[in-house]
């Protein structure tokens, strides 16, 4: 895809971008900290126009878990809701059939399409949850 597109698969690129395959769901920071372990000249920099480039063709997409960078994951997955627990910040996905109710309703009622990728719920997990 990229000789397609006139571009290179330079070394950086592909470290990078096995380390989304990798790394699952991961931040720009943590995706760098796997690339230095291969390639301690990588920095933080190409981490983030890699990514951004990667987006652009397709290769990767990212969501925002949290008040902080975006967690980028490999593009292709089937769609998914993310389930981010605020204890542990452990990251669950569960099928996006789950928002159908939600979705079909934002739609007949303000004709708003929810890109169900980028949907994130916040909350506690089954194993941080207080007893009851």
């Amino acid at each position: 895809m990229l000789r397609e597109r006139g571009l290179r698969l330079t070394p950086q690129r592909q470290l990078i971008l096995e380390a989304v395959h990798e790394l699952g769901h991961a931040t720009p920071e943590r995706i760098h900290q796997t690339v230095r372990e291969r390639a301690a000249g990588v920095n933080i920099t190409t981490v983030y126009r890699t990514l951004e480039l990667l987006e652009d063709l397709s290769l990767v997409s990212h969501t925002h878990l949290s008040h902080g960078s975006p967690t980028y994951h490999p593009a292709g997955e089937d769609q998914h809701v993310h389930l981010v627990c605020r204890t542990c910040g452990s990251v669950d996905e569960v099928d996006p059939s789950i928002m159908e109710p939600v979705t079909a309703r934002l739609l007949e009622e303000r004709n708003f399409r929810v890109d169900v990728g980028h949907v994130s719920l916040f909350g506690v997990c089954g194993d941080c949850k207080e007893p009851s």
